[in-house]
């Protein structure tokens, strides 16, 4: 009997709740009434912990705290692919205060993939089934192509930062952090009333503001070919002025006009766009001779 009694011992299956740490999975926690860890002032905790950064040296200011808190204020701009949110970020009881423009893509089903083809050539994954699901449109590969519009904004806003820092040529919004398909960067307007600045193609100037907003576009377009990219969707309508400069937003169609095949055909739709709008405000502008120029830097020629 002894030997039975050890035997089935030894053959004795050790089940998971044999752990005096198990948790029994059955076992529901009550709920609580409310979400207990909203911070006293603001509409949540800043979610600068665990998101990815925007290059340094950062602007001063940039809301590091651990105690900043994020208020949402209102839509800022509804597009394509994503919707633009105006959220205050700051630090209760002091004037440490940042003013964000939160970009949010759209997931799978809710964007327009019709244009995604072209601007998406230069872009690969590594793994062969993701590849294929963005060529196939499948729900998973349209939840990999809104991370890849994300992800190619974040860094085409950081590089760019970075070049617009050393050379003062081109202008765009300091990309603040990533945290999947959201993107928080500069609000460009007044801090003070929320009002976002005015696209260029709002902006009434006199014939000697034309011709500098123009060698503004076409300093920054150098700067874009000579890093071998283009815009991908130029216009008046994503581009803003703040006191008289040049700003460039909306770059999640980033182009790499090396690796697209297309990439002259991008240079040249985004010298067409904005070339034609100066034209037809009394601008004599010089397209194709600009476009050629911007081909050689590129090393398109």
């Amino acid at each position: 009997m002894r030997e039975h009694e050890s035997t089935m011992r030894r053959g004795r299956r050790k089940f998971d709740d044999d752990d005096t740490n198990f948790l029994k999975r059955g076992r529901l926690e009550p709920r609580l009434a409310e979400e207990p860890d909203l911070p006293e002032t603001g509409d949540n905790w800043s979610s600068w912990d665990g998101a990815l950064h925007g290059p340094q040296p950062r602007p001063d200011w940039v809301r590091t705290e651990h105690a900043a808190v994020d208020d949402e204020l209102g839509m800022l701009k509804t597009g394509k692919e994503a919707d633009v949110f105006l959220v205050r970020r700051h630090v209760p009881g002091t004037t440490k205060v940042s003013m964000l423009a939160a970009k949010r893509y759209r997931d799978g089903d809710h964007r327009l993939f019709h244009r995604d083809a072209g601007y998406l050539e230069g872009r690969r994954v590594r793994r062969s089934r993701e590849n294929r699901a963005m060529a196939n449109r499948s729900s998973f590969g349209k939840e990999m192509i809104a991370g890849q519009w994300a992800v190619a904004e974040f860094g085409a806003l950081s590089r760019l930062w970075e070049i617009g820092q050393a050379s003062g040529l081109v202008r765009v919004p300091y990309p603040v952090q990533l945290i999947g398909t959201e993107l928080m960067l500069e609000f460009i307007g007044d801090w003070a009333t929320g009002e976002a600045a005015p696209r260029l193609a709002q902006v009434r100037t006199d014939h000697d503001g034309l011709a500098d907003l123009w060698r503004q576009m076409t300093d920054a377009l150098s700067v874009l070919a000579r890093a071998q990219l283009a815009h991908g969707d130029l216009s008046p309508y994503n581009t803003l002025v703040r006191d008289g400069k040049l700003i460039l937003i909306d770059l999640p169609q980033i182009v790499d006009v090396v690796g697209n095949p297309h990439g002259a055909d991008f240079i040249a739709r985004d010298v067409r766009n904005v070339a034609g709008w100066f034209t037809q405000r009394g601008l004599r502008v010089d397209a194709d001779e600009l476009l050629e120029r911007l081909l050689y830097e590129a090393g398109l020629k």
